[in-house]
């Protein structure tokens, strides 16, 4: 991955950082394939979250860093740093593969840049619903999906929750015939724009900061997100309607730096390992919560939420299956698996 000057300095500034926190681990001078044993030493992890403070993967972040201070009394701490205060997410992985930086949890688009494999759970429509989400995740398919980052110097540790994501828009929708010639702001990512034509959009890429004046001045018609997004950045207020087709449910890895996993010892490694489990479960607790709470919100300010026929549902599915042979080519095996998953 290329680096440009600015963004090296800075990394190689927290790396050095980083690099006297784990010190006391004693694994700086020893093979990273024998993890040093635990000399008793404090630990200091530096843990990078985008989100605000008050967000469900920020309270899991910390409720993990409560979980291991307990575990190793108070010898291994994990600070959590939230609201993008180390970067965007791209620099935070590529600083976090040489241990600028130890932990994260980011999102899916950035990370398969550098596991490829990952882009099969971008898909649309992949999974009948939540429930058969985290039958594949929890299951070995997830995990060996995890594993595909270890070639990129990255340690998959959990999975977390980030709900479905709907399209909502500034004229009332009720069917995908609604949506054609209608401009939708997209991540700017090709799958993403390529499923929003498919279903006979226009695709309209755009920094997440600038959509609701676009929403509200007519530069799009419309966007998709899940509903603490779509709540949390008041679009609702200009994008009144909110239709459940639930095109996408992408998960978000929690992620460390296998530079730092090797510094540690086996036993530490194993507290990391259960204390991110255990957030896992937390984040999704907090997210299905918070959920509800955005619904409300959004239902309270008057929005119109529209609900799918099969039928109609039927018709999203069917639109983009040309997705599957374009970006699904290399992964049929594990597109199968997971649709086989009961």
């Amino acid at each position: 991955m290329l680096f440009t000057r600015k963004r090296m300095l800075a990394a190689l500034a927290i790396a050095m950082v980083s690099t006297l926190a784990l010190a006391g681990c004693g694994g700086a001078k020893k093979d990273a394939a024998k993890p040093a044993a635990n000399d008793g030493k404090k630990i200091v992890l530096r843990y990078a979250e985008n989100q605000p403070k008050d967000y469900p993967t920020t309270k899991a972040a910390r409720s993990m860093a409560d979980d291991v201070k307990k575990k190793t009394n108070g010898r291994i701490t994990i600070e959590v740093y939230d609201s993008a205060q180390l970067g965007d997410e791209k620099s935070v992985i590529e600083q976090i593969q040489f241990g600028g930086i130890d932990m994260s949890r980011v999102s899916l688009s950035p990370l398969s840049e550098f596991a490829k494999q990952l882009n099969v759970l971008q898909l649309p429509y992949l999974y009948r619903d939540g429930a058969h989400m985290w039958k594949v995740l929890d299951g070995k398919i997830g995990q060996d999906l995890l594993a595909t980052l270890d070639k990129s110097g990255i340690v998959g540790l959990t999975w977390f929750d980030a709900g479905a994501r709907n399209f909502y828009t500034k004229n009332p929708v009720k069917t995908m015939a609604d949506l054609k010639g209608l401009k939708i702001r997209v991540q700017e990512s090709s799958m993403m724009m390529d499923m929003v034509k498919a279903v006979g959009a226009n695709p309209t890429p755009m920094a997440y900061g600038e959509v609701y004046s676009a929403l509200q001045t007519g530069v799009i018609d419309g966007a998709e997100n899940n509903w603490p997004s779509y709540e949390s950045t008041r679009h609702f207020e200009v994008a009144k309607t909110y239709m459940l087709d639930e095109h996408n449910r992408v998960p978000e890895p929690m992620i460390i730096s296998k530079k730092t996993m090797d510094k540690l010892s086996a036993d530490d490694q194993k507290v990391i390992r259960e204390a991110a489990i255990a957030a896992g479960k937390v984040e999704r607790q907090l997210w299905a919560e918070r959920e509800k709470t955005s619904e409300k919100k959004v239902r309270d300010g008057g929005s119109t939420i529209v609900a799918l026929s099969p039928a109609e549902h039927d018709k999203f599915v069917k639109a983009v299956q040309p997705l599957y042979e374009k970006y699904g080519a290399s992964v049929k095996d594990i597109i199968k698996q997971i649709q086989d998953v009961k």
